[in-house]
């Protein structure tokens, strides 16, 4: 016959596999994560798989096209009077996603100060260098569309499938920002009126804010490596 099995809490627990079942059906929490972050980290799995499909499908066409492919320095080259500049404007958008992660880093550590003023104010800047991102982007398809006649189903630079890849990627990053501006608006603006400390709060929301906000920086470093630097 099985021994009982004395718990640290001082329960007693059959043995055997009544002692099993007993211990898997008494649904304990094995890891003290809140079910927002962890849907979130399952969200954002999700997502790394769809953006590393993307990734690797546009390697897979670059290297297989049998056309030449538009050399990025000169395809997305800026002009202030002068010689175009190549990449300053995809510079310049990298450098704003990285400065977004830094406000939203403060904001999360303000949050857990309970500085409600402090994390409304970070919360709405890296809002700000968001949208400020996606009104680059939109410049930047535009240029494109406008001005050198890329479409998706073609382009005259060279190999079509440039277009479609393009417009793919940046196009599916763009929409995360957008989504994540109206995001963190919300939450902001929920921050600041008090919401989360009436409901008695630890402003968990703001942290899982900024890992959406995190996953997008990160993948636009993948994006701006693979796609505008090779």
């Amino acid at each position: 016959m099985s021994e009982a099995v004395v718990t640290g809490t001082g329960g007693v627990l059959p043995g055997g596999m009544k002692g099993v079942v007993s211990d898997f059906s008494s649904d304990k929490q094995s890891f003290h994560t809140p079910w927002g972050k962890a849907m979130m980290w399952i969200f954002l799995l999700s997502d790394t798989f769809i953006f590393s499909c993307f990734l690797i499908s546009y390697m897979t066409v670059r290297m297989s096209a049998a056309d030449p492919w538009p050399i990025p320095s000169e395809v997305f080259a800026l002009s202030f009077g002068g010689d175009p500049i190549p990449l300053i404007l995809i510079a310049i958008m990298t450098f704003i996603l990285i400065t977004s992660s830094g406000t939203m880093a403060l904001a999360v550590n303000m949050g857990y100060r309970k500085d409600r003023k402090k994390t409304f104010w970070l919360m709405f800047a890296t809002a700000i260098l968001g949208a400020s991102f996606v009104g680059m982007q939109a410049f930047e398809w535009t240029k494109l569309i406008v001005d050198e006649g890329v479409r998706p189903w073609g382009n005259p630079m060279g190999a079509a499938q440039f277009g479609a890849s393009f417009f793919m990627i940046t196009g599916f990053h763009g929409l995360h920002v957008s989504a994540g501006v109206i995001y963190l608006l919300v939450v902001a603006f929920r921050v600041k009126n008090g919401f989360y400390e009436e409901r008695g709060s630890n402003y968990e929301i703001v942290e899982i804010a900024g890992l959406y906000w995190h996953f997008v920086d990160l993948v636009w470093v993948f994006i701006f490596a693979f796609f505008y630097l090779w």
